[in-house]
Order: C-alpha cells, then structure tokens, then sequence
C-alpha cells in the first residue's frame, strides 16, 4: 500500500510538472487588439515578429510582443493641430501627459521612423505638443489635453486649467531637448523647428538660469494640502536651503517626489548634456550661434558645479556621485529607479560606463548601502520613497542592464524581469521583493517600451543571450 501511494504521488508530481509545463509555454492574448490600437505602425509590426521568431525563451517572446507596443497601442492620440502635427501621449492607467514620460515612451521608437513615415509624423507631433506645453508654464510637469483642469488645482502654485500639476523637475525639459535632438539625427528633419520651437527652447535656457538662484529664489513656489511630506516642499514654498554652485534647482525629482537637497544630481548631469545638444541644434538648424553659445556656457557651469559639490567620498566606495546636494556640503546618498538616476548616467550620455566615479558609483547603488535598495526572495533592485519600502521597479532592472555589458549580469536581469511581471505579460511601476504579485501601477507605459529597448538592445549587441532560457 505504502508502495502504491508513493508511485502514485511520483505520477501526481510527474503530471502536475507536465500540465505547469504546457501551461507555461502557451500564453494568452493581453494586448489590446488590432481595431482598439490609437496608432498601428508597419515597422514596429515587423519588429515585433522578428523578436518573437529570434528569442528563445517564449516568455520573454510573449512579453516583448505585449510590452514594446504598448505605448502606441494605447497612450497616443494622434492628429493635426493648427495645421501640424500633434500627438497627445498620457502614462497609461493617469490620463495626463508628463514631459519625462512621453518622450521616454517614444524614444524606443525612433530608430523605425526611417521605414515609417507616419511614425515619424507621429514623433514629431510629440514634439510639436511639447513645445505648446512648454510656453504655457515651462515649471509644470503634467498636462492635461486642453483646459480640463485637474484634481491638483488647490495647489499653492500658478495653477491653470491646462496643467495636470505643476511640480518643477528639471528633467522634464531635459526630456524635451533630448527628443528633439535625436528625432533630428535619426531623421535629418528640421521643419518643426520653428520660430516657436525656438522660442519654447530659450523658455528652457532662461527658466534652467533662473533656478541657478544665484541672485533670489525665482519665481516658483510650490504647496500641496496634503500628509504626504514627499508631496509638498519646505521654506514657504521655495525648499531647503542652498548656495549658489552653477547647478540647476529641481524642486522634485522624476518619480514626482520632492527633493530634499534642491541640486539633484543626476538631473544635473542630464541638462549638461541636453544643453550641449541644443546649442548644437542652434548652431545647425538656426545659426544662433550667439544663443549657442549661451547653452554651451551655461552647460559649463553645471558641469563644474557637479563636479567640484557631488562627488564625495564614500568610506566603503570611495569617490562616488552624491544623489543630492546643497551647495554646503551637505548631500544625501542613495538612488531612486526613475530616470534620470545615477545608475542611469551612461545611457543617458553624460560619461562612459566605464568611468571610475561611475562604476564606485552603481557598487553603491546596487547595494545595501543605498537605503532604497532592496533584496528579496523574488528579485533585487531599487525604489524609492514614492511607493515605500520593499518596493522594487522593473525600471531599475532594466536599466542596470541597458547600462552593462557584462552577458551574466545581464541575464541576470532577463531572469528576475521574467519572474516578477506577475504573470499579466507587462512590466509594472513597482513589485513587493518577496511577493511580485503585489505591485502598483497595472499600467504604466514607460516600464513597458524600456523593457522593449533593452530586448533589442540585447539583439544588436548580445545575440547570444537571445538564445538562452529564463
């Protein structure tokens, strides 16, 4: 009898492992289908098919087929607006369009605007809206799609109808610069860079001044009603404290967090690189080379100031990149999965992953010396305060691996990314490290387009890793 019952429960197992298996390999359809996508393009199409038939894991196949999509899938509103292009682009599950936010869930896109005309028009819409976005209020962060107004509008700030919020990021007008940049590399277009482009580009450069704060404290004060401290600032408004240095005020951060020292350095860094590429652009498409010149001054002073107040010495890294400072020699160490962050300097082109400082800097980051790292039993990774403890993002995988060309470390992220989109066939905002199956956001476009990048990036530059199982 014992004998029977144990090659019965052998058979049970040996079943079970057969049905797990056979489950596992066919998926079912969660995109959204052909005749509910807002935009549909011929080359992401063709990509899409070619990815399914090159990747060998079926998993990670089914998810790119879902995740690169999506953004066009469901976010995009395309049409003409005063006789140009214009393209509406929310986050997903907020219906409200960041200047961060959009231009990252595109830029996975460009490089297929060569064999797709329409998708370049669409891309270019993006651009045209968020040269709108910036003359309305250059310090807002969301938009609405007109003058709708917002859940925000109590906010002790120059609130209008057509913000969704108006948190000051310094990012978010890096974003602007960077798309437009490489939409004209990629393309050799330069007809929507227009008068009011430029004029949307010298609202940038005057707003980045006046958050040099050398002279006061400039005109944005922000407030929220709220129990939240992460969601309103100290000093009447203005933040913390901070000295003079060259560097750029960003009274929040990209996860919509407020900053606790106002130079945030990754932010910084970025507008180094997005102002150097402006003046690139004014110098080649407009021949101002006056104004040129003033992007490319400014860009000097921010990059002096990062270098002479953010770089610290570490007791266990030695020198790294703080994540905040404040001009007084104070400053804050750890790391925050929205991007622009200090793991992600590399991809965003501000120094090679190979730099010194960099590389002390992502052993930190990656650590548990970073208060928002965390390490689990599902996955490791970094959060941030915005969600809380525990709380991994998809993103800060992703992008360890965009920023690696080592294949195991890599492959490493393959695996957790794979085991952790809790069976739904999309990346999320974020997952608890013990239970993937708890995570926030069931929506949110930005992680699902990276998670696309990083499969073709891993095409073009590690094919072998395409023929691996997670």
């Amino acid at each position: 009898m014992k004998h029977f019952l144990k090659v019965l429960k052998i058979t049970f197992l040996f079943s079970a492992l057969i049905v797990q298996t056979v489950l596992s390999q066919s998926f079912s359809e969660v995109r959204v289908g052909k005749s509910q996508r807002n935009f549909s393009s011929p080359a992401i199409e063709k990509e899409i098919q070619q990815m399914q038939q090159s990747i060998q894991d079926k998993e990670l196949a089914w998810m790119f087929g879902n995740c690169f999509p999506n953004t066009l899938d469901r976010t995009v509103k395309f049409g003409k607006r005063e006789g140009k292009n214009d393209t509406f682009v929310i986050t997903g599950d907020i219906y409200a369009m960041w200047l961060r936010d959009c231009s990252a869930q595109v830029w996975p896109y460009l490089p297929f605007m060569r064999e797709d005309k329409e998708l370049q028009n669409l891309i270019q819409g993006v651009i045209n809206r968020q040269v709108k976005c910036v003359l309305i209020d250059p310090y807002a962060n969301a938009f609405n799609y007109g003058t709708e107004g917002s859940g925000w509008a109590s906010d002790n700030t120059n609130m209008r109808p057509e913000l969704h919020e108006r948190k000051w990021e310094v990012d978010g007008l890096c974003y602007v610069i960077r798309l437009g940049y490489h939409y004209w590399k990629m393309t050799g277009d330069y007809s929507c860079f227009d008068n009011q482009w430029h004029k949307a580009m010298q609202t940038i450069v005057n707003t980045f001044k006046e958050q040099q704060r050398k002279n006061s404290k400039g005109p944005y004060r922000f407030t929220r009603k709220t129990n939240k401290a992460s969601d309103t600032l100290f000093g009447d408004g203005y933040g913390n404290p901070v000295r003079p240095t060259g560097m750029i005020c960003s009274m929040f951060r990209p996860s919509d967090d407020a900053t606790t020292y106002a130079y945030l350095v990754p932010s910084n860094c970025f507008a180094v690189i997005s102002l150097r590429q402006l003046a690139e652009m004014e110098t080649a498409i407009r021949h101002d080379n006056a104004f040129a010149i003033e992007c490319n001054t400014l860009a000097n002073e921010v990059d002096h100031g990062i270098k002479r107040y953010a770089i610290v010495n570490h007791p266990t890294y030695g020198k790294i990149f703080a994540y905040e400072v404040d001009g007084y020699g104070n400053y804050l160490m750890m790391d925050d999965a929205n991007v622009p962050s200090l793991l992600s300097l590399p991809y965003l082109g501000y120094l090679p992953a190979t730099d010194k400082i960099y590389q002390n800097t992502r052993r930190f980051v990656w650590s548990l010396d970073n208060p928002y790292f965390y390490k689990g039993k599902a996955a490791e990774g970094i959060g941030g305060p915005h969600i809380g403890d525990n709380m991994i993002w998809p993103m800060s995988i992703i992008m360890r691996a965009l920023t690696s060309n080592n294949e195991a470390e890599i492959a490493d992220c393959l695996r957790m990314l794979k085991q952790t989109h809790s069976s739904t066939g999309f990346m999320h905002e974020s997952f608890n490290k013990d239970k993937p199956e708890y995570y926030t956001r069931y929506w949110f476009a930005w992680s699902n387009t990276l998670f696309g990048e990083l499969l073709i990036k891993i095409k073009e530059e590690h094919p072998t890793l395409q023929q691996r199982q997670y």
